[in-house]
């Protein structure tokens, strides 16, 4: 069965299905100890052959409903700089978890923001979902800032939630929901009509 991801176009960045062809670039980027320091579940060392992997199950995920994986491409210069999926796809409750990762390079720039904001609005009017939530380490600040950006608001604090680097870790978590997001849209422009350090 063929599986059609969708092709999503923001103001600077293009959000479309991996080919197979990008598995070096994956492989380089997210190898980067950068991306797994922020990230709470990406490996590190990143495992030889772990790219080609990663996108296979991308489309086995987006198949079988349970995630909507995504590159993330510059739109000008068709360049691969990072990867955003909402996964954990709930359809009783209407509920998914935001994740995206930007390449350090491209750090500071608006692009987590604008692929976040893209991703929430393809949530809700696409996927129909009732509440995105994301999580970030607390000692990245940064993270949180872009997914307050995108309308996000923080919930609570869950202690120790993960070890990293050996050390257990707080992380915080937060939410927007569907009429938190329609009653603020027309103060950001994402997606179609126009997004966890800026990541």
């Amino acid at each position: 069965m063929k599986v059609t991801i969708p092709f999503l176009v923001a103001q600077r960045l293009v959000l479309r299905t991996f080919s197979r062809a990008e598995a070096p670039a994956l492989q380089q980027l997210a190898g980067q100890r950068e991306i797994a320091d922020t990230m709470i579940s990406l490996p590190y060392p990143y495992p030889n052959g772990e790219a080609e992997r990663m996108i296979e199950q991308f489309t086995d995920d987006f198949r079988a409903g349970r995630a909507t994986p995504f590159a993330i491409v510059l739109r000008e210069a068709n360049q691969l700089i990072g990867a955003t999926t909402l996964r954990d796809i709930d359809r009783e409750h209407a509920q998914a978890e935001l994740s995206l990762w930007i390449t350090p390079s491209c750090w500071r720039q608006g692009y987590g923001t604008e692929a976040a904001g893209t991703m929430v609005r393809f949530g809700f009017e696409q996927l129909r979902l009732n509440r995105i939530y994301a999580c970030h380490l607390t000692r990245n600040p940064a993270s949180g800032r872009v997914l307050e950006k995108a309308g996000f608001q923080r919930e609570g604090l869950l202690r120790q939630r993960v070890r990293k680097w050996g050390v257990f870790e707080d992380v915080a978590l937060l939410s927007v929901l569907r009429q938190e997001w329609t009653a603020r849209r027309g103060g950001i422009k994402t997606a179609a009509g126009a997004g966890s350090g800026d990541k």
